[in-house]
């Protein structure tokens, strides 16, 4: 049996490492990396693999200057910086990121030292991220201190290979941010949503086009007229389509159907029929339209709908047992000559499931894309402030309840996406995702924005949140009662996962502005919106998140963590980009 559980950035391969470390370190004084106190939630331990299995590891190594991607990202996504949209290349990120060249020597002497052979391993991207093939799992144990078995996902039938603990030298500690696979269990969840089956007669909904009417809830359908109408992108013809382009990152095996776009858009954006979209498969992640994923339709036919004519590109990103989702297509977009400009992720997984070097690391390449120029929009889930009665556990077994913010929504270089509903005006969606990060401090660009609400919560919830960490989300749009088609029928979706692809629409077509008036893309967005960009958002004041048996936060006037700063008015956007 073989595992494929991650891939490398394939950017800049360097030559094989020579040579050993100046020192002689001692390889068998460990230091635990991260440890489960048991196996995480929904996870079965089916016991040790067969004999001969092999698996590849990859190894992340840290940043000589660890501050220099975030001082970059910063520069080129802060307007009125000099160096505000000069984003960089490829192979300037690869530079930016390399690790110390003695770092390079003695992890290769470590792996000497375990007997793994020079032909094994490969370095790429600036030497940040060594792979090391075709490892039997009883060296991978030696080499990690780890125990790794089969682990069985109970409700999607998964098997992955993974330990619950892991440790490395002391001497290389602290210059390995992260090795996979090892306790990262978790893979992307299917936000929560409502799958109704369209029923009752149709009529003509306020936007002048076709809708039904539930007869569970007499209420129509948002569809994109409604949308294009309220966040004022109707009048907004791209003209930069050939150089502009939207991704839509699928996990789960979940796939689009062109034939329901194409009758979604027929019924819903008549002068957009000719809407398409192509498909990167990503390490075995196939794409079989004749079997869509409700997920996957929804995303295509949104984004296509409110972007059109812009490129988009769906991401197939295969099923848990061919690797990391997340780090699978971190590898592929970041090895891509250029990056989509706007990238769609309507996933997330509650953030304390995720180990912190784990999150780190995926946090710093999500960085690395928005150097690059991509706006990365996640949504913020639908658990309000958590899911259940949100009873964690801390090292020593105590038992307390802690609000769930979902991640990568937290990681603060991406824009986090929460959920509204209603009209004139829009208020919070009771499930809308928020809360403060335990991992992540709050970023400097929230520094004008999140102490108002925390001041205006005084002690409530004191102990139940980090109110040091980075806030989420960053804004929300509409995310109820959403109209798709799935295998030629209507059905009916409620998430923060219907207002991800909305956003990331609107935000390509400002991307398109940009770019046809030769400007850069937008990139890292979340500079800009708490900056110049507050102009152009309509404050969302009513509304809570319940959750962990509370009544979650409360939306107010100016950011909460349940709306975030608002919805997009895209004319008063236009107007704010305009001035620079």
């Amino acid at each position: 049996m073989r595992f494929y559980p991650l891939s490398v950035l394939s950017i800049i391969a360097i030559g094989p490492l020579r040579g050993l470390a100046t020192f002689a370190p001692r390889w068998d004084e460990v230091k635990a990396k991260h440890t489960w106190n048991s196996i995480p939630e929904n996870w079965q331990n089916l016991g040790h693999p067969p004999s001969g299995t092999t698996i590849d590891l990859h190894i992340a190594l840290k940043a000589q200057n660890e501050n220099a991607l975030i001082d970059v990202l910063y520069q080129v996504s802060s307007p009125g910086h000099p160096k505000y949209g000069a984003h960089l290349s490829r192979e300037e990120v690869a530079e930016l990121i390399a690790p110390p060249s003695d770092v390079l020597e003695l992890a290769n002497a470590w792996l000497e030292h375990h007997g793994i052979p020079p032909s094994a391993i490969s370095t790429k991207h600036g030497g940040s991220w060594l792979t090391v093939i075709d490892v039997p799992v009883s060296r991978a144990n030696e080499l990690l201190s780890a125990s790794y078995k089969l682990y069985r996902n109970v409700e999607t039938n998964d098997t992955v290979l993974r330990t619950l603990s892991y440790g490395l030298p002391t001497a290389l500690l602290e210059h390995v941010q992260n090795v996979a696979p090892t306790t990262h269990f978790g893979f992307p969840r299917t936000p929560r949503m409502r799958h109704d089956e369209a029923a009752g007669t149709q009529k003509r909904v306020p936007a002048g086009e076709p809708g039904t009417v539930y007869s569970s809830r007499q209420e129509p359908y948002v569809t994109p007229s409604f949308l294009r109408s309220l966040y004022k992108t109707s009048s907004y013809v791209p003209v930069a389509a050939d150089r502009n382009a939207l991704g839509v990152v699928g996990f789960l095996g979940d796939h689009p159907n062109p034939d329901d776009l194409k009758q979604f858009m027929n019924e819903y954006r008549f002068d957009a029929t000719s809407a398409t979209y192509t498909v990167a498969q990503i390490k075995g992640g196939g794409y079989d339209p004749g079997n869509p994923g409700v997920e996957a339709n929804l995303n295509m036919q949104y984004t296509s709908a409110m972007a059109f004519p812009t490129r988009r590109i769906f991401y197939s990103t295969g099923k848990a047992d061919t690797g990391d989702s997340f780090i699978n297509w971190l590898n592929y977009a970041l090895d891509l000559l250029r990056v989509p400009q706007t990238v769609s992720t309507p996933y997330s997984l509650p953030e304390d499931t995720i180990p912190l070097d784990y999150a780190t690391h995926l946090c710093n390449l999500y960085a690395q894309l928005g150097v690059r120029g991509a706006s990365v929009l996640f949504s913020s889930g639908n658990n309000g402030v958590g899911r259940g009665n949100c009873m964690t556990s801390d090292s020593s077994g105590n038992s307390r309840v802690q609000f769930r913010p979902t991640f990568p929504s937290t990681c603060p270089w991406v824009t986090s996406v929460g959920g509204t509903t209603g009209n004139d005006p829009e208020i919070a969606a009771r499930f809308s995702g928020g809360g403060f990060s335990a991992y992540f401090p709050r970023p400097s660009y929230q520094d004008s924005a999140v102490p108002a609400f925390l001041q205006r919560l005084r002690r409530r919830y004191s102990g139940l949140y980090n109110p040091e960490g980075r806030g989420v989300p960053d804004i929300a749009l509409q995310a109820m009662n959403f109209g798709i088609i799935f295998k030629t029928k209507f059905k009916s979706l409620d998430g923060t996962s219907c207002a991800t692809p909305t956003a990331a629409g609107i935000i390509s077509l400002l991307n398109d502005y940009r770019i046809s008036n030769g400007k850069a893309p937008l990139g890292f967005l979340n500079p800009w919106l708490y900056g110049i960009g507050l102009e152009g958002l309509n404050d969302i004041t009513s509304g809570s998140n319940p959750g962990c048996k509370t009544k979650g936060f409360s939306a107010v006037p100016g950011w909460d963590p349940i709306t975030g700063l608002g919805s997009l008015d895209f004319e008063k956007l236009v107007a704010t980009l305009s001035r620079w």
